[in-house]
């Protein structure tokens, strides 16, 4: 009976020793010993990350300001075109120069339509553009392809001679074009504007780069499957080039747009010259109509601006994933 008594007082004693060790943590008492520790480390971490937070915090401030800056510095030559196209002209050639006209003149962009052809010479300017981007965007992803993906005789030397005609100035070919164009009977026409211009050699160059970072399984997964080169060509490999295809767009669009050399050569007439000329035609020998020329100039460069804005994004991923590495 009194070892039975014994072991029961044992046994409280020790669940009393139990409870008054863990007593202090449970009342809300600071741990010691690894606990601690762990809680001390865990502050001091939250420290740091809260000023490296502030630090980044600083510097995407100054990197905002900076690009701000540079931004509004680009832009300027084009703010200060506005407002030249709503001036007059003695406010423009004014020293020092006006940065708002005392009244505004928007009758100077009604006033392009009869200093220049400005309806055709934009049809002229937009039938260029269409017909040289899809003919570049045919024969530069067909020929990239051959040259990417498909093995024949010479290969080696064919491209490094349609290459090579990148590092030959375009002036140099001027002659010879205008006398083939001539013997054609395509002057004062859209189709011997248009015939240069239909395949770039860089286009090639472009699209063949892109085509080498594509993946061989997909080319032989469809090879196994019966496709031919044309189906896999088409069906396989130019949708997965949409980006090169995209920067390849813009690049024609931009360049056959801003084209002035080769329509001032093959075209002598108003109406078969696109805006380019025309533009350059505005300029006098002796004395300039500036603001008119302001505001053509902006009515030309309006519908690229517009479909910059439209495909901003398509515009931004054609030019970075272009597939030049």
């Amino acid at each position: 009976m009194s070892e039975s008594m014994l072991s029961t007082k044992s046994g409280v004693d020790s669940r009393r020793s139990g409870a008054a060790v863990t007593s202090p943590s449970q009342a809300g008492g600071k741990p010691s010993g690894p606990a601690g520790r762990d809680r001390k480390s865990r502050g001091a971490e939250g420290a740091r990350r809260h000023g490296t937070k502030g630090g980044k915090q600083g510097s995407n401030v100054l990197a905002h300001c900076v690009l701000s800056i540079g931004g509004l510095a680009m832009i300027s030559p084009l703010l200060y075109q506005i407002v030249m196209s709503l001036s007059t002209n003695a406010e423009v050639q004014s020293t020092p120069p006006t940065l708002w006209p005392g009244v505004v003149q928007w009758s100077n962009f009604a006033d392009v339509f009869t200093s220049m052809n400005f309806g055709s010479q934009l049809w002229v300017t937009v039938a260029i553009t269409v017909v040289r981007v899809i003919g570049q965007v045919l024969l530069c992803s067909m020929a990239g392809y051959a040259f990417a993906r498909m093995q024949f005789r010479f290969k080696g030397p064919i491209l490094a001679i349609v290459l090579s005609i990148i590092m030959v100035p375009s002036q140099l070919f001027l002659i010879p074009q205008y006398q083939i164009i001539q013997n054609l009977g395509w002057l004062n026409s859209i189709a011997g504007i248009v015939a240069p211009g239909i395949f770039s050699a860089f286009g090639l160059f472009l699209m063949r780069q892109f085509f080498m970072g594509l993946p061989d399984e997909l080319e032989d997964a469809a090879r196994l499957d019966g496709a031919n080169p044309f189906q896999i060509f088409f069906r396989v490999m130019l949708p997965l080039a949409a980006n090169g295809l995209w920067a390849l767009v813009i690049i024609t669009v931009l360049w056959s747009w801003n084209d002035l050399l080769w329509p001032l050569v093959v075209t002598s007439t108003a109406n078969a010259a696109p805006l380019s000329v025309g533009l350059s035609n505005l300029q006098g020998e002796h004395a300039n109509n500036y603001p008119i020329l302001m505001a053509a100039s902006l009515m030309a460069m309006a519908p690229i601006l517009i479909m910059f804005l439209l495909m901003q994004k398509r515009v931004m991923a054609g030019i970075g994933r272009s597939g030049l590495k």
